[in-house]
């Protein structure tokens, strides 16, 4: 996950200085990132004790915590489910060895135990530490209290819990930089990265990551976004979309991910997603994410 802060606009150079010393642009970020204290810009709001209880309910709520009307959005319910599947509904693995699935910018593991049900490992990262330590907790013990905010300082008990027929033992979670993966993950077969691309302060490294993480054909990719291109989380300068270039044409978010990733993967299919975040009892997001399924070349 993203955070909120000051973005060190050392890094933009990043490219130029890496070509002088013959790394790639994304070894020297890490080696960057191995040395300084770097303030990724949007992580502060992450790691907050309300958002925690947001995407507690987002990711694991009842229909009747998350809407307790008999109207409303209910088809927007189970993002993170849905974005499982999506990507279990496209992989076909060839034989029954071992496979592996990383989901990236998992929050509090939804999508990771539920890519359980067709992966033999999946990893979790994310970048906030309260996540992370929310997943670690259901990962151990399958259910986790949190207070559910009606409205101000009211609040209910509710409890988190992961579905009795996954198999926790294959999940594991870490914290980590989508931006600056360590360099000892692996390969998988699947990668799942939701709501994560336009709350990157540098995607293209993440998505110029994937040809690695993701080098046998026929692997995949699924990634999903509601293109909402912000300062405080990326420079402009490095937007894949929601920009007017130099010759007046408007470029969408989608039209970067095609750019960035088209050598390496072939598009499936795509799709739009709503989900649903429920703030209070009263006050609530509704959102639609453009989801798209990637198969490497």
């Amino acid at each position: 996950m993203a955070a909120i802060g000051g973005i060190d606009h050392k890094l933009i150079a990043v490219p130029v200085v890496a070509a002088s010393l013959g790394l790639s642009a994304y070894a020297l970020y890490r080696l960057h990132c191995a040395n300084s204290k770097v303030a990724v810009p949007g992580s502060d709001v992450y790691e907050s004790t309300k958002l925690l209880s947001e995407y507690l309910v987002f990711h694991f709520g009842t229909p009747e915590e998350l809407i307790p009307y008999p109207f409303g959005p209910k088809d927007a319910l189970d993002f993170p489910k849905r974005c499982a599947e999506l990507c279990l509904k496209h992989f076909k693995p060839k034989d029954i060895g071992q496979s592996r699935a990383l989901d990236i910018g998992c929050a509090v593991g939804r999508s990771t135990f539920e890519l359980a049900r067709g992966v033999n490992e999946v990893i979790g990262i994310d970048y906030s530490q309260s996540f992370i330590d929310a997943a670690d907790i259901l990962c151990h013990q399958g259910q986790m209290p949190y207070k559910l905010v009606q409205e101000g300082d009211i609040f209910s008990e509710a409890v988190a819990t992961v579905p009795k027929d996954i198999d926790r033992t294959k999940v594991s979670f870490e914290q980590g930089d989508a931006c600056a993966l360590r360099s000892d993950l692996g390969t998988f077969d699947v990668v799942l990265a939701a709501n994560l691309v336009c709350r990157l302060h540098h995607p293209k490294y993440f998505l110029d990551r994937l040809q690695q993480l993701l080098p046998k054909p026929g692997s995949i990719l699924v990634l999903t976004g509601p293109y909402t291109w912000l300062h405080q989380f990326t420079d402009k300068s490095l937007w894949l979309g929601g920009y007017v270039d130099a010759n007046g044409k408007a470029i969408k978010g989608f039209q970067g991910l095609q750019q960035e990733l088209g050598a390496y993967f072939g598009l499936v299919e795509q799709v739009d997603m709503p989900f649903f975040i429920r703030e209070t009892a009263r006050k609530n997001q509704w959102t639609v994410a453009h989801a798209t399924v990637w198969r490497r070349k």
